[in-house]
């Protein structure tokens, strides 16, 4: 390893958060793990300054015992690479950037092959020193695709937009109110979010009908009948950050039945929603 590399490297090993591989495949690249899915992205670019779509264009090997932290059949790599677009964050990037990344080993002690393969990094900029980052968990390097960039830049607009749903913390209320009729009622459930902005469900039941929700982040009332669509933004604020259970205390109905019955809607929501499969740790 050059001086100027050793140089480099060590600068971002000051910064380094051990990281460890990437695991979609693309570009000929070995399949590894499941595909990555809409949440696992939608986590990567809502905790990343930059998102960099880039080419490498030299991969250089840590000495293993400058590498702390080293996750076991792991090598880490020093990364030069060509910036193609920078798809968000509003640090300057020049032509070229580095980083360093953990990559896992064959059997013959080799890692996958990247010279010349596209990437998106999820990143951060290093203070001081221009052009180099700082990926912010260990799977921000991910493979680029076509399919893979469209959703990427579906979720980025998603994240700027005016009327972008807030980050949800927690239930704050629930509280089903019974209508005039038998069968008839609605349930709202308020919900805390981290710029302490509207956020809320509403279930509401009609008599001879399947009960139908929706939810609004503003103060604008619910959609009902619309719930939002799985891999949508909305979709992934609900469906991955909404707790299993709502707090006892949060469920202020005013009699059993009434508690009961706001239980049963939020865990309906919970249903509609489908799981939020993620595949990266």
């Amino acid at each position: 390893m050059s001086s100027k590399i050793r140089h480099l490297a060590a600068g971002l090993a000051s910064a380094y958060l051990a990281l460890a591989a990437p695991v979609a495949a693309a570009q000929g690249v070995e399949a590894g793990p499941p595909p990555v899915t809409y949440a696992d992205i939608a986590d990567l670019a809502d905790s990343a300054g930059l998102v960099v779509h880039a080419q490498v264009a030299k991969v250089v090997r840590i000495e293993d015992r400058r590498a702390n932290g080293l996750t076991p059949g792991h090598g880490r790599f020093y990364i030069q690479a060509r910036t193609r677009a920078l798809l968000t964050g509003k640090a300057p990037l020049g032509e070229s950037i580095s980083y360093l990344v953990d990559l896992p080993l064959d059997a013959r002690g080799k890692p996958p092959k990247l010279k010349k393969v596209d990437v998106f990094l999820f990143a951060r900029a290093v203070p001081g020193r221009p052009g180099e980052l700082q990926l912010v968990s260990p799977t921000a390097q991910q493979y680029w695709t076509v399919q893979g960039e469209a959703r990427l830049r579906a979720i980025l607009r998603g994240f700027v937009a005016p009327d972008a749903p807030a980050k949800i913390t927690g239930v704050r209320e629930l509280l089903y109110v019974p209508g005039n009729l038998a069968g008839q009622g609605e349930t709202q459930i308020f919900l805390n979010t981290v710029d302490n902005s509207a956020a809320s469900i509403t279930v509401r039941h009609e008599p001879g009908a399947a009960p139908a929700w929706g939810v609004s982040f503003s103060e604008l009332v619910a959609d009902i009948g619309h719930p939002p669509q799985r891999d949508t933004i909305e979709w992934y604020r609900l469906a991955c950050f909404l707790p299993n259970v709502p707090p006892a205390r949060a469920n202020v109905s005013d009699s059993f039945a009434a508690q009961q019955q706001a239980l049963s809607d939020y865990r309906m929501v919970l249903g509609d929603l489908g799981p939020c499969d993620r595949t990266l740790k």
